[in-house]
């Protein structure tokens, strides 16, 4: 893990406590139930917020600790002292620039943890289906769970991505998505789950029909019941799996098979495509094949509870997978014990009736992109094949930003209006794009200025002055501290925190924080773009403005850097115009 010497309580600003001009001070208050708790403000401050059952006393150990600290991402220490609130710290902004502009790579990229993850399968029952049926509630299910995936992968976890998609129109539609998906032909074998289920079946009573296709019912309220499994499972499951009836008689009466007398049944019907379902699940636990991608392997004595099977379903489709779980446990001994649902919450199209499909919605946000273009650039760039591939790039960006900045398990509400891929927009995937753009723009610009001469070469980042850095705009809080303070130091703990799972929490539901990187990019690019806006980074081709110049330039290829990383874990590649 890296060490901070820079943390804030949520809801701090760092342009406010920090006061321009002066060597921000952070009190450190200790407590008894955490090493440290540190509340960062300006030199002249009121009282800090207390905190109960507080020692009298900072111990000496901790104050030489903390001046003592060193290493990547450490704030250094300009003074400590002890307040009646706790340790008083001062730090030399200069000083914690060089730090952390001088190793961006550290910043922009996820930390690496030092052994492999556990090992995940991803299920994302959606994916079974063809395109023209894939429903928005659908769609947002495949976003969610494609970004996990990336996040995970970047942190060394090994994924398993299930199903493979087997309809023929499923994979081009995704590559427009840009969804990282594998794809198959061919069915994972059933024998061994069906003649389990041929043994479990429940034979059908008094002239009861089956559904079209089923091979017969399988009892599973015991499994209903069973330690706990019931924790988040839906209480109608009682009366909706298959049949549910009390029978009676004597117990020679009753097929081997059958559930006790005066029992409460609860059967469910299995069918050809259900084993079909189990057997994929069934393979990607057992046999779990080295990821190419990362050069990783399964641990030798890695079993079916060395790994958890995350199911990304929508709201709608959480109800069959709940059953789909409790068959799996019926015909598999090995199936895992850890299974959990992260479930998608509704999508609502404001304006407009629930029946639009993913298709036609990307259809809808392309021509939406294709028309602003026009009118931006005064002519139709459709014939333009890089113009097109820009605007395929704009289109997919908008979606995912809609679908992924609200939290996964939330209520989503998408405007369908024109105004929602505009650049002026804050809120919008395009306005992001548009951003990382001007970034590009900008380097571009300073590369073509040094060719010609009027500036030199980049210096060595070891040369640089950082002390330079010193631009404040009170109201609203921007500057270059901003922009280093909340849109890199946290980058690394932020993609953490994406691809962080719950893996050992009670109960059947998981939540995961996939809105957190859109909603980060988004903050981002609106500093940048105050930032920007105000401030004229290539100045006049001067020495004495070359020094500035250059601190700027490396702040903000840190936060190019650190933008790219982010539309990475999102499948999006930078953009140099639009």
């Amino acid at each position: 893990m890296r060490p901070t010497g820079l943390i804030l309580p949520r809801g701090s600003n760092p342009d406010r406590d920090l006061v321009p001009g002066k060597a921000p001070t952070t009190h450190i208050v200790w407590g008894p139930r955490c090493a440290l708790r540190l509340e960062v403000t300006g030199v002249d401050v009121g009282e800090p917020r207390r905190w109960p059952s507080l020692e009298p006393e900072v111990p000496e150990r901790v104050v030489h600790a903390i001046v003592g600290l060193q290493g990547p991402g450490v704030a250094p220490v300009l003074s400590c002292a002890p307040t009646p609130a706790g340790l008083a710290l001062q730090l030399r902004r200069s000083a914690v620039f060089e730090r952390v502009l001088g190793a961006v790579a550290a910043y922009a990229a996820p930390t690496v943890p030092a052994a492999p993850g556990p090992r995940v399968v991803l299920h994302c029952p959606a994916l079974r289906g063809s395109p023209c049926a894939l429903r928005l509630s659908q769609l947002r299910a495949v976003l969610v769970a494609d970004h996990l995936a990336r996040a995970l992968h970047a942190h060394r976890v090994s994924v398993r991505l299930v199903p493979a998609v087997r309809d023929p129109h499923m994979p081009t539609f995704l590559q427009q998505l840009r969804v990282d998906w594998p794809a198959a032909s061919e069915r994972a074998a059933t024998e061994a789950l069906r003649s389990r289920a041929l043994a479990e079946l429940t034979p059908a009573r008094n002239a009861e029909a089956l559904p079209p296709g089923a091979l017969g019912r399988v009892y599973l309220k015991e499994l209903v019941d069973e330690r706990g499994r019931t924790t988040g499972y839906d209480p109608k499951l009682d009366s909706c799996l298959g049949r549910t009836r009390s029978l009676a008689g004597p117990e020679s009466s009753r097929a081997p098979h059958s559930p006790p007398a005066s029992a409460l049944c609860v059967l469910f019907a299995v069918t050809e495509d259900l084993l079909a379902v189990l057997a994929e699940l069934q393979q990607a636990v057992q046999d779990w094949a080295e990821d190419s991608s990362l050069g990783l392997a399964a641990a030798p004595d890695a079993g079916a509870d060395s790994c958890m099977v995350v199911h990304v379903v929508s709201c709608e489709e959480e109800f069959q997978q709940q059953k789909l779980d409790l068959l799996w446990w019926k015909l598999d001994d090995q199936a895992p014990l850890r299974q959990k649902h992260l479930v998608c919450g509704p999508v609502k199209v404001a304006g407009a009736p629930g029946t639009l499909t993913a298709p036609e919605y990307y259809e809808l946000r392309h021509a939406q992109v294709c028309k602003a273009s026009a009118l931006k650039h005064g002519r139709d760039l459709a014939q333009d094949s890089a113009w097109m591939e820009i605007f395929r790039v704009l289109s997919v960006a908008t979606i995912k930003f809609e679908m992924l900045s609200t939290a996964p398990q939330s209520q989503l509400l998408l405007a369908l209006a024109d105004s929602s891929i505009s650049t002026k927009g804050t809120k919008s995937g395009t306005f992001v794009m548009y951003n990382c753009a001007r970034l590009a723009t900008l380097f571009e610009s300073y590369k073509c200025s040094m060719e010609q001469g009027l500036y030199p070469t980049f210096p060595p980042v070891s040369s640089l002055d950082f002390s330079l850095l010193h631009d404040e705009h009170p109201s609203p809080p921007q500057g270059e501290w901003l922009l280093l303070f909340n849109s890199i130091l946290p980058f690394p703990d932020l993609l953490s925190q994406t691809a962080a799972l719950p893996c050992t929490a009670p109960g059947l539901h998981i939540t995961a924080r996939t809105e957190m990187v859109c909603k980060f990019l988004v903050q981002l690019s609106m500093d940048f773009s105050s930032y920007y806006n105000r401030v004229h980074i290539l100045g006049e081709p001067r020495p004495h403005l070359f020094g500035q110049m250059f601190a700027r330039l490396q702040l903000l290829r840190a936060v190019r850097e650190v933008l790219h990383t982010g539309l990475a874990m999102l499948g999006l590649p930078p953009l140099s115009h639009i």
